[in-house]
């Protein structure tokens, strides 16, 4: 399947075939997620939505045949309990997408005093992925929702909490990079086990990601008229926004292309640079030491 710029979720699906599979969607009951969800269901998967809101998401995802469990990204025993019973229940993982996030946030610490972009968008998923990993089947793949990451971005090493300055789209932006190289790292572990991993760029996509800006702050962006109308004409909808993503976790044409960055249907970037590789591994071994969790270290048991 060729995707353009205006393909669906759907369209994304026409020749996939997900009877039997499972797939686990975080942030599956809302903006982006909600249109993953229900593209996947409707082409014969079983979905898991975990949700730190588990009555919201029900009565979101009222109608599909979906399943929701409790999750808060934000909390690790929340994520070690969530992963506890799956693991419990003795089923395979098809396909994993990191879709829930956070965006633009007035400085909040949660956990030990974690930066709450960077600890929800890349350390929770980053624990979940690693401690569902014995779960994951052969032939797996793992997708990392990221968003618009700079060819020269890095991550704040010196100071990847911003204790020393705090700046909500610089925080963004760090957690955004981070979904990329986690995927990046990932992919490099995961191959052995035939899983494969993938980052994805959606586009811009109105959500409630951004609730937590101010209506005056997107329209002085460019974003929104008065009336709140989308003005910029790179704006697509939740199931366009949505369609790189179910084809990263789906399409046999990205069998050789594990680890990739991906936008409009497409591989935009390799991360296979010397210094992405760099980059990726210190994050690895990072979040490893923040979270007490690494599926591929010595004895490959989360501690």
């Amino acid at each position: 399947m060729t995707l353009t710029i205006d393909s669906s979720a759907a369209d994304a699906l026409v020749d996939i075939d997900l009877h039997g599979k499972l797939a686990v969607v975080t942030g599956g009951y809302s903006g982006l997620g909600l249109a993953t969800t229900r593209a996947l269901v409707n082409a014969g998967a079983h979905v898991i939505v975990p949700a730190r809101r588990p009555e919201l998401a029900q009565k979101a995802l009222d109608g599909l045949d979906a399943e929701v469990d409790e999750l808060d990204l934000a909390d690790l025993k929340s994520v070690a309990d969530f992963a506890d019973r799956f693991l419990l229940s003795g089923r395979n993982i098809d396909i994993v997408i990191n879709d829930a996030g956070v965006m633009a946030l007035p400085e909040t610490r949660v956990g030990p005093g974690w930066e709450a972009h960077f600890a929800v968008n890349h350390l929770g998923h980053y624990a979940l992925v690693n401690r569902l990993f014995p779960a994951i089947v052969e032939g797996g793949r793992v997708v990392a929702v990221s968003s618009g990451v700079s060819p020269t971005g890095t991550i704040q090493w010196d100071d990847v909490h911003f204790e020393q300055g705090y700046d909500k789209w610089a925080a963004y932006a760090q957690s955004k990079l981070a979904n990329a190289l986690f995927a990046a790292q990932l992919d490099l572990l995961g191959g052995s086990a035939g899983v494969q991993a993938y980052s994805v760029n959606p586009g811009y996509i109105l959500t409630p990601l951004q609730r937590h800006l101010t209506t005056e702050e997107m329209i002085a962006a460019g974003w929104i008229d008065d009336a709140g109308t989308p003005l910029l004409p790179e704006f697509r909808s939740p199931e366009q926004g949505a369609a790189t993503q179910v084809w990263a976790a789906t399409s046999p044409e990205l069998a050789g292309a594990g680890g990739s960055y991906l936008h409009h249907g497409a591989v935009d970037r390799r991360f296979d640079e010397p210094a992405d590789r760099e980059q990726a591994a210190r994050l690895w071994a990072l979040s490893a030491e923040l979270t007490g969790v690494d599926a591929f270290a010595a004895g490959g048991s989360p501690s």
